[in-house]
């Protein structure tokens, strides 16, 4: 069996870390590298990894195109997790939005190009979709961006587009749902709802929801994350290439049933505050699957009720011991 040099860029972070987990157990991966500038990844998420000499951790930024050249080095397949997310960081910080998402992945296709590197398997965003109404999100319907963070997944996936008919890059673009689940940050002012849920609940402070709570979204557990970036990497029919996949659970929950659900998971009576809604926020999420399971035979293994009862425990486990150190 052929094995692979993998670079996973943002691999200190909440999908990276988990993803490289996964690599350095399949058989199919000979070494992975990380790049990462830990601004948003951290450390003690590739802890466990760095006595194993399969692993190799780069620190550094995607901004810098001879970084990335340096980490593409030896490579035969990258997987390019490496973003600068949030909605709400995007409406206040566009400009280094922009640069981390569009030159930054810019730099990344353009050293796989540059070395002929095998394949690029990048994260996309649900956030592409903007103002659609359409239910369930299709990968062929989308509306406008309503936020700059949107427009920077956007021109993601027309860049890769354009790199695959000038350049015969091969790529896939997998384009994320709310994925939750170990490692993701509770802390900061960008964390999303759910560690940020979690970490209210084990606190015994009551948790604050943006609007009425009924805003829907497609959560999905970060294993059918990793399943789905696992089949991307590997998988070798020809026409499952140069295209993009929403990655989800094809399940449509509110964020106040979403917590109702974590509170029962908990044993907790703690009651949320409403407060007012966020800019750039969509009102309702919902993924159609069907297209990455025709074609990467994605599966996802696990619900949002199974996958919470997962995390809640992680997050328990870890809370319990060093609370800073979530993330």
């Amino acid at each position: 069996m052929k094995q692979y040099n993998l670079l996973v860029t943002g691999g200190a972070g909440f999908i990276g870390s988990n993803l490289v987990k996964a690599l350095l157990n399949d058989e199919r991966v000979a070494f992975v590298r990380v790049l990462d500038n830990l601004s948003n990844g951290h450390r003690h998420n590739i802890e466990e990894f760095l006595s194993d000499e399969r692993f190799e951790f780069l620190e550094g930024d995607i901004r810098d195109y001879n970084t990335v050249l340096q980490a593409c080095k030896d490579i035969d397949l990258v997987s390019h997790q490496a973003a600068l997310g949030s909605v709400p960081r995007s409406v206040q910080s566009p400009l280094t939005t922009n640069d981390v998402n569009i030159t930054g992945t810019l730099n990344v296709f353009t050293a796989v190009k540059d070395l002929g590197i095998k394949r690029v398997v990048f994260a996309a965003s649900s956030s592409t979709y903007g103002d659609s109404q359409a239910s369930p999100k299709r990968e062929d319907v989308t509306g406008e961006p309503i936020s700059p963070y949107a427009v920077t997944k956007l021109v993601n996936e027309l860049y890769a587009r354009v790199y695959g008919k000038l350049y015969g890059m091969k790529y896939i673009g997998l384009r994320y749902f709310n994925v939750f689940g170990p490692k993701q940050d509770p802390h900061g002012a960008y964390a999303a709802v759910i560690p940020l849920f979690m970490k209210a609940i084990l606190e015994n402070q009551a948790p604050h929801i943006h609007g009425d709570g009924l805003q829907s979204r497609d959560f999905t557990y970060v294993a059918n994350a990793v399943q789905a970036n696992l089949q991307a990497l590997f998988i070798e029919r020809e026409d499952a290439l140069n295209e993009i996949y929403n990655i989800a659970c094809g399940e449509q929950t509110t964020v106040l049933d979403l917590y109702n659900y974590l509170a029962e998971i908990a044993g907790s009576e703690l009651k949320p505050i409403h407060g007012p809604n966020r800019a750039g926020d969509v009102k309702h999420s919902l993924a159609d699957i069907s297209k990455a399971k025709n074609y990467l035979q994605y599966n996802p293994g696990y619900s949002v009720r199974e996958g919470l009862e997962l995390v809640f425990e992680w997050y328990k486990d870890h809370f319990r011991y060093n609370p800073q150190t979530i993330g």
